[in-house]
């Protein structure tokens, strides 16, 4: 079975909107605007690309990430790994051509079966909606954050707040950087 795991900028509050600035939301481009930059802090965005063999997103996220991710030198891998949108809504006529081998899932049970393939960790990356769902459905067997040492208040969080048994983490990975910001790798334990 691949590896699920679900990678993200979040406040300590939770908020995993916008951080690159995307319009829309209040405080969005806070990863950059509120904190300084420490390059050592995002190394474990260059492993993500380098240990993933395919990526999934929801629409709202892939919307955001095609027109301009295909190219960015810092996520050239990423333009030839398989990607899968989950999405209800969006149609092949909405997939953008030069960022390689794109398919739309229709449902979690299709993500279920894309994680029973042969093939190493598949990435989430965004795509707050879309982690929810996975969440509930116990669908995450990783996390990968970097937590800011922001409140942002209000703003999409990256963990559903559905009524639930408690999901117990084990941490794998962790280290402070000197802007304040934090590296959790989290296992689900099943």
């Amino acid at each position: 079975m691949r590896t699920l795991i679900s990678t993200a900028f979040i406040s300590l509050d939770g908020v995993a909107e916008a951080p690159g600035g995307e319009s829309g939301y209040r405080n969005a481009g806070w990863t950059f605007k509120e904190v300084e930059f420490v390059p050592e802090a995002f190394e474990i965005k260059g492993r993500e690309q380098e240990e993933s063999t395919a990526m999934v997103l929801g629409r709202v996220s892939y919307e955001a990430f095609a027109p301009v991710w295909p190219g960015m030198a810092e996520f050239a891998r990423y333009k030839t790994m398989p990607k899968y949108v989950v999405s209800t809504t969006l149609t092949e006529d909405g997939l953008v051509s030069g960022w390689g081998e794109t398919t739309i899932l229709r449902s979690l049970d299709e993500v279920a079966a894309l994680k029973e393939t042969d093939g190493g960790p598949i990435i989430v990356h965004g795509s707050a909606t879309l982690n929810h769902g996975l969440s509930d459905a116990g669908l995450i067997d990783r996390y990968h954050l970097l937590v800011f040492p922001l409140l942002l208040g209000a703003g999409k969080r990256l963990f559903s707040t559905t009524d639930k048994d408690a999901q117990k983490l084990k941490l794998v990975e962790s280290e402070p950087y000197s802007n304040g910001l934090q590296k959790q790798v989290l296992e689900v334990v099943h």
